[in-house]
């Protein structure tokens, strides 16, 4: 992570506006920019701002502070947005970040399908610039993000805990579409309880004999999504990101994490990427033939990515970068290649 101080200035910049805009839409902004800054693009950073900020909301504002005895009441009340984010703004302040974290995560987790993933998306990388340096702007950031998750906390509909034998991959392309897609995310969620093979679709995962096998099993779910996104993106490019991003926010938490939290965690980000697939994936692959050639070097895919400006592109970017630096495998970079193409560019 650089230390030009880039991130600090671009985290205070979008610490005056709100989780959301438009309605429901999520900031972006606090991800990409962590990537960017990460990947060594400090010197794009503000001119990305300048486009993206106009479109936020202001910073809400609380009006009802949640007790320490109302948090499970108040868990998903996208009311108390700003109540949230005061709450853990305050949790933070008085008290070091790794013990905010382990009492919330097992409480936030069951409720990652929040914002459509980007509760967890969000606290992943503030997590991630926090293990790599401490200060209040970065600490301010974390409480922002499980701000969030905690105001939009949703469950996963009957997803119970993996027991089978299949890999990621093969988990992957077992999971049901769910009949109706022709709205929004909570309308495709709400519909997976009574989609037939839901449930033994989720359960198909291979489940995690400890705390390392977690770690590795969750790698090879954000393995396993990104490869996939070159020949199903044509689903919903965007949405479809978030079944890669998704668990790649939970794996990097990890080390801030008591191992004894890992197995529930693969168990969640399971379940979201699951949920994400059911909800946005095609009904068939596009063949590899009719593909365009793929990206370039990896050296050149996050440039590709900014060149683009699309905030998910970014981040898909962001994650793929890790695959194929796990797998060797050139299809990781061809996913990003493949989003930019289907993903208008951002102009700013």
């Amino acid at each position: 992570m650089s230390d030009s101080g880039t991130l600090e200035e671009a985290y205070e910049r979008l610490h005056r506006t709100g989780p959301e805009f438009d309605g429901w839409l999520s900031n972006h902004g606090p991800m990409a920019v962590e990537a960017m800054v990460r990947h060594g693009y400090d010197r794009d950073v503000h001119r990305w701002l300048d486009g993206y900020v106009a479109r936020l909301d202001e910073l809400p504002r609380g009006a009802s502070p949640v007790g320490g005895g109302e948090w499970r009441e108040a868990l998903g009340d996208a009311r108390r947005l700003g109540d949230w984010l005061a709450f853990f703004d305050g949790e933070l302040r008085e008290r070091p970040w790794r013990d905010v974290l382990e009492t919330w995560w097992p409480r936030l987790l069951p409720g990652i399908a929040a914002g459509a993933t980007h509760g967890v998306i969000r606290t992943g990388h503030a997590v991630h610039a926090l293990l790599g340096f401490e200060d209040e702007t970065r600490l301010a950031e974390l409480g922002q993000a499980l701000g969030y998750w905690a105001a939009r906390w949703q469950p996963v509909a009957a997803a119970g805990p993996p027991s089978g034998t299949a890999d990621p991959g093969r988990a992957l392309d077992g999971v049901p579409r769910v009949p109706d897609q022709s709205k929004g995310i909570n309308h495709r969620l709400d519909q997976l309880a009574e989609v037939a093979g839901w449930g033994p679709a989720v359960a198909a995962l291979r489940p995690a004999a400890d705390a390392e096998q977690a770690r590795a099993r969750l790698a090879e779910l954000a393995d396993a999504a990104t490869l996939r996104y070159l020949t199903h993106a044509h689903g919903n490019p965007v949405m479809l990101v978030h079944a890669a991003t998704a668990p790649t926010a939970v794996l990097r938490t990890l080390p801030a994490l008591p191992q004894d939290l890992w197995a529930g965690s693969l168990d969640a980000a399971w379940a979201a990427g699951a949920a994400v697939t059911a909800a946005y994936a095609p009904a068939e692959p596009v063949a590899r033939q009719d593909l365009p050639a793929g990206a370039g070097p990896a050296e050149e895919v996050f440039e590709l990515a900014v060149r683009h400006g699309d905030e998910h592109v970014i981040k898909l970017a962001d994650t793929a970068l890790d695959v194929h630096r796990r797998t060797g495998d050139p299809d990781a970079l061809a996913a990003v290649a493949r989003a930019a193409t289907l993903i208008s560019p951002f102009a700013s």
